[in-house]
């Protein structure tokens, strides 16, 4: 298998530079830079740029107004992303809901979603985990009743990202309470907007507000959002979350981690030298380096796979694993270069703007970047689930 690009993928990778050096914005740039979050104005912005460019829907089928990247490409995007501190694209419209409209969805709501989701004009959230329902979202409770026209939603969903911005969220709810797990659930469009809905906060351990509580209690749902047949959203569930997991070893965001944790450790000093100099330190610095390099390469050869037409299997698990490993390795070694620095915050106020950080400014995003990635090795089914996936299907145990 040739691991290395065409001469098409290199041009492709020269004309994304190119677009990223001059349109990335320069507010946003130096928020990720400096370890802050982005808000709603920041993301707005570039999701519009990229869809003048042609490229917020990269991957969609050029009947739905995408460009069909192949895989190779979408992961060159992505790496050039993270390299150029540009803002992630927000998945859950994009990647995650449009690919199920395409391939689930009434003609209906292809014409009505899809273009509102590349204009911007609608903002969606993921109504999948509750309280007693994460790794196994099959034990989902919240209800879904058919009266006439409408469903009517009692329940909670929790760790919504980002739904504090969003005006429509799409839902996992159980219909038929007496089917077996996986077969009473469907799956709804729902207006963010309907009577008894109730968002509330969740603040993380950075002092972040990133994820949310839904509450919906008697909320009307029309019957036509909901998406393919009742009781089958199982089926709809899984195939959204393979293009959750798509890239989900984050090769781009653990390179521009290293090159930052590099840059630390030629600033730091310990007994007057370069930190990097330190041969305990330097040692760990190269463990972790040799083994992204691997996991690099174990990715281009799932991507060069994926674009011969191979469908990923154990190889995801295994990348997501090692990915979100080695991301939160990066961390915790650029939290302990900066010593007593990595004190993530003074102030009693929990609102990230108000924030006081003593020493550098790469010392605040040592400390926050390592407490908000704990969440990596959870999110799109955490690393325990995964390596179950990994002994099932190579095992077979």
């Amino acid at each position: 298998m040739d691991l290395n690009y065409t001469d098409e993928e290199r041009a492709f990778q020269d004309e994304v530079r190119r677009f990223m050096k001059d349109n990335v914005p320069a507010d946003a740039a130096a928020k990720i830079a400096a370890g802050k979050s982005l808000g709603k104005a920041d993301m707005d912005l570039w999701h519009s740029r990229l869809n003048d460019k042609g490229w917020l829907a990269g991957a969609w089928p050029k009947a739905f107004g995408g460009q069909e990247w192949s895989a190779v490409q979408k992961h060159i995007f992505e790496e050039e992303t993270a390299f150029h501190n540009a803002p992630r694209i927000v998945p859950f419209g994009v990647g995650m809901l449009a690919p199920v409209l395409q391939a689930f969805g009434s003609k209906e709501q292809q014409d009505y979603y899809l273009p509102r989701i590349l204009s911007g004009e609608d903002w969606w959230c993921q109504g999948y985990s509750e309280p007693g329902a994460g790794s196994d979202l099959a034990s989902l409770k919240t209800r879904a009743v058919r009266d006439g026209d409408h469903f009517i939603v009692n329940g909670q969903k929790t760790w919504t990202t980002l739904g504090q911005y969003a005006n429509k969220i799409f839902c996992l709810v159980r219909t038929d309470p007496a089917a077996k797990q996986q077969q009473g659930i469907s799956f709804l469009l729902i207006d963010m907007d309907t009577p008894g809905i109730e968002v509330r906060p969740i603040i993380l351990i950075d002092g972040v507000h990133e994820v949310n509580e839904v509450w919906f209690t008697d909320v009307k749902v029309p019957v036509e959002n909901l998406v393919g047949e009742e009781n089958k959203g199982w089926t709809y569930a899984k195939y959204l979350l393979t293009h959750e997991r798509t890239g989900i070893a984050g090769v781009g965001f653990a390179n521009a981690g290293l090159a930052s944790l590099k840059r630390i450790a030629r600033t730091e000093l310990h007994h007057g030298r370069p930190l990097i100099e330190d041969p305990l330190f330097a040692a760990r610095l190269a463990r972790i380096e040799i083994d992204l390099m691997a996991m690099a390469t174990t990715n281009l050869r799932v991507v060069a796979g994926a674009d011969a037409g191979a469908a990923p299997g154990a190889e995801s698990s295994m990348l997501k694993v090692k990915g979100s490993i080695i991301r939160q390795q990066i961390n915790d070694l650029a939290r302990r270069a900066v010593g007593p620095w990595a004190v993530p915050f003074v102030s009693e106020d929990m609102d990230e703007t108000n924030l006081y950080h003593p020493g550098p400014d790469y010392a605040a995003k040592a400390s926050n970047t390592y407490l908000n990635n704990r969440k990596i090795s959870i999110y799109g089914g955490s690393n325990e689930v995964q390596r179950g996936i990994i002994t099932k299907a190579i095992l077979g145990l």
